[in-house]
C-alpha cells in the first residue's frame, strides 16, 4: 500500500470519528550490511521496515496508535486505538497538532544512491583484505563491515501540513585485532564511506591503533593534565548529550535547568547543532512533530545560548520549539534528540596541544562510558586506555588507569581544543562530533 492510499483511508476514518485534530507520521526504512570473519562474509543482512503512527487529539488529551500492517481495515482500525488511548492518558503535556512553520530547508541529500548487495559484500571482503595486509601480527577476531540504508518519512495532518524526507546512511567499520608474542590488543575505526578507494586509511589507522597499544604499562595515581582524542570527547558528548534537553532540565534531571544565558563552560567552547550538516546524509528539514529544523549554537564561547525543545517542553518554557522533537521510528514517542552535535575546534594541531603538557595523558579509549556516567549529577569515572605525555610528547602506551571527573566541570575547564573536528557515525539523524581537547590536573586512578 502507498502513502497515498495510507493517508486516505486514516482521514475518511478521522473525519467520520469527528475528529478537528490529527496526524499521520509514516516511515519506511530498507538495510543492508556485510560483516567478515577472516577471509570470508560472516553475516548478511537485509531487510525492510515500516509502518504508521496515528495521533489526534481527544478531551484536550493526545492519543496515539500505531501500526506496521499497512491494509485499509488496520488503517482505519488505528484511528479507534487512538481514540481509546487519549480516554486513558493522564499526562499534562500540552496537547499540540503543529499547523506549520513558515519555512522549511532544502536537505542536501540527492546525491545518496543506495549501493545495491553485491557492492556491499564486495567492499566488505576488499576492506578485510586491506585490513590483513597491514601487518603480520592480524590475528583472528579481526572484523570488517560495510553498511548502507534508505529511509523514507512523512508527516501529513489535518492542518494542511504535507511534509516528506528521503535520506541515507552508509559506513564501514574496521576492528582489528593484532597479537605479538602472546600479547593481544585491538582497535575500533570507523568512516562514513563505503567506496573502498577511499577507505584505506581506515584499515591503516584501525591496525595502527591496535599495534601500539602493545606493550602498554600501568601509571601511578595522580592529578594529571589530559589530551582527550576527538573520538573520546565525543563519546563524552554522547554520554551527556541528555543534559541538554529540555524537558530533563524541566522534570530536574538536568543541571543546567535555568541556566540558559549563563556561562557554563570555557571561553574556547562552542557547541553547535546543525541538522543540514554539509556531507552528511542524514538530513532533515523538520522534525518528528513537524516543526522546521534549523542549525543553532547551543554553546556559544561558554555561555548557553539554547536548551533543546520540542513542542510541549517550548510551550512549558512560553518559547518556541527548536526543532529537536525527535521519532526514530514509527512506532517511537517525541523525544528530544541533537542532529549533528559538534564541539568547534581551536587553532592548534594535536601535536602542538601535547606540547603545553610536561606530564600528562593522551586518552584514547573510555570504556563503558555510558554506564560509568551519571547525566544527572554529571559525575564519571571510567577505566580509560592512552599514552603517556612527556615533556610535550605522546609516548609510551599506558593501560587500566580510571579517569574521574564530572562533565559540567570538565566544561569549564577545556583549555584548548584541536583545529581538527572529527564525526562519528550518526544514529537516526543524530551524530557528534569534536576536536581533541586540554583539560589540566583530572584526577587519575592507577597503580
Amino acid at each position: 500500500m502507498n502513502f497515498e492510499d495510507i493517508k486516505k483511508y486514516v482521514f475518511e476514518a478521522a473525519g467520520a470519528a469527528g475528529l478537528e485534530e490529527y496526524e499521520v507520521f509514516y516511515t519506511f526504512d530498507s538495510s543492508v550490511s556485510a560483516e567478515t570473519l577472516k577471509d570470508e562474509i560472516s553475516a548478511f543482512n537485509y531487510g525492510v521496515s515500516g509502518g504508521v503512527c496515528f495521533r489526534c487529539i481527544v478531551g484536550g488529551k493526545i492519543g496515539t496508535a500505531s501500526s506496521e500492517l499497512l491494509c485499509e481495515e488496520e488503517m482505519r482500525a488505528i484511528v479507534n486505538r487512538a481514540i481509546s488511548n487519549a480516554q486513558n492518558i493522564e499526562s499534562d503535556d500540552p496537547a499540540v497538532i503543529y499547523e506549520g512553520s513558515d519555512e522549511y530547508q532544502k536537505t542536501n541529500t540527492e546525491s545518496f544512491v543506495m549501493p545495491n548487495t553485491a557492492k556491499i559484500k564486495n567492499s566488505a571482503l576488499e576492506l578485510q583484505a586491506a585490513t590483513y595486509a597491514q601487518s603480520d601480527y592480524i590475528a583472528d577476531g579481526t572484523q570488517s563491515c560495510v553498511f548502507a540504508g534508505e529511509s523514507e518519512m512523512r508527516l501529513v495532518n489535518s492542518h494542511g501540513l504535507d511534509l516528506s524526507n528521503k535520506y541515507g546512511v552508509y559506513g564501514s567499520y574496521v576492528q582489528a585485532v593484532v597479537n605479538r608474542d602472546g600479547e593481544s590488543e585491538e582497535c575500533f575505526e570507523a568512516k562514513e564511506e563505503i567506496d573502498i578507494e577511499k577507505l584505506a586509511e581506515l584499515s591503516e589507522k584501525a591496525v595502527k591503533g591496535a599495534l601500539s597499544k602493545l606493550g602498554a604499562v600501568k601509571i601511578p595515581s595522580g592529578k594529571y593534565d589530559i589530551v582527550f582524542s576527538s573520538k573520546q570527547t565525543r563519546a563524552l558528548l554522547s554520554a551527556f548529550s541528555s543534559v541538554f534537553s529540555a524537558r530533563n532540565a524541566q522534570l530536574g534531571l538536568s543541571l543546567l535547568k535555568n541556566k540558559e544565558g549563563e556561562r557554563i563552560a570555557s571561553d574556547c567552547v562552542t557547541v553547535t547543532d546543525d541538522p543540514m550538516r554539509e556531507g552528511c546524509t542524514a538530513q532533515t528539514s523538520f522534525d518528528g512533530e513537524g516543526v522546521a529544523t534549523y542549525k543553532k549554537t547551543v554553546i556559544k564561547n561558554g555561555i548557553l545560548k539554547t536548551l533543546l525543545y520540542d513542542i510541549s517542553s517550548a510551550l512549558k518554557a512560553g518559547i518556541s520549539s527548536t526543532g529537536n522533537g525527535q521519532r526514530a521510528s514509527y512506532g517511537d514517542t517525541v523525544s528530544i534528540a541533537p542532529y549533528s552535535f559538534c564541539l568547534a575546534g581551536g587553532e592548534k594541531s594535536l601535536d602542538e596541544l601535547a606540547s603545553t603538557v610536561k606530564d600528562g595523558i593522551y586518552v584514547t579509549a573510555l570504556k563503558g562510558l555510558h554506564a560509568g556516567a551519571d547525566a544527572v549529577t554529571g559525575d564519571f569515572s571510567i577505566d580509560s586506555e592512552g599514552f603517556r605525555i612527556r615533556d610535550g610528547k605522546i609516548c609510551e602506551a599506558v593501560k587500566s588507569f580510571t579517569v574521574a571527573g564530572n562533565f559540567f566541570e570538565l566544561l569549564k575547564n577545556i583549555e584548548d581544543t584541536s583545529n581538527e573536528v572529527s564525526f562519528g557515525l550518526p544514529s537516526g539523524f543524530t551524530s557528534f562530533g569534536a576536536p581533541d581537547i586540554l583539560v589540566r590536573g583530572m584526577s587519575v586512578a592507577g597503580e
